[in-house]
């Protein structure tokens, strides 16, 4: 079993910053594809930015293109999304997931996905 547990979410201006981590338990972190979506109040998942297994390979939604920036640390098991420029239209719970996809594979889609991490609320404020 596979845990994820998301932090760093909370309430931040128009323009500001903030760092969501997600800590995975498992001894092959490694070899996991991750990938951070996020939900709005009354809106689908959405696809937010992945990257693969060894963290070469990232992709990024069109919307957060620029201004997020996804980065792992397999020696600590956990992956990040740093979020710059944030605005209003970011608001939503962040959530974490990791995919069965093999090396590298980049999770772009909320398909191909067999674990997910509670979520972390991010609130940006105009």
């Amino acid at each position: 079993q596979v845990q994820l547990v998301e932090s760093g979410g909370g309430l931040v201006q128009a323009g500001g910053s903030l760092r969501l981590s997600c800590a995975v338990s498992g001894r092959t972190f490694s070899t996991y594809p991750m990938g951070w979506f996020r939900q709005a109040p009354g809106k689908e998942r959405e696809f937010v930015a992945g990257i693969s297994n060894t963290g070469s390979l990232t992709y990024y939604a069109i919307s957060v293109k620029g201004r997020f920036t996804i980065s792992r640390d397999n020696a600590k098991n956990t992956v990040y999304l740093q979020m710059n420029s944030l605005k209003p239209e970011d608001t939503a719970v962040y959530y974490c997931a990791k995919s069965p996809g093999g090396r590298m594979f980049v999770p772009t889609t909320t398909s191909n996905l067999d674990y997910w991490g509670q979520g972390t609320q991010v609130t940006v404020s105009s």
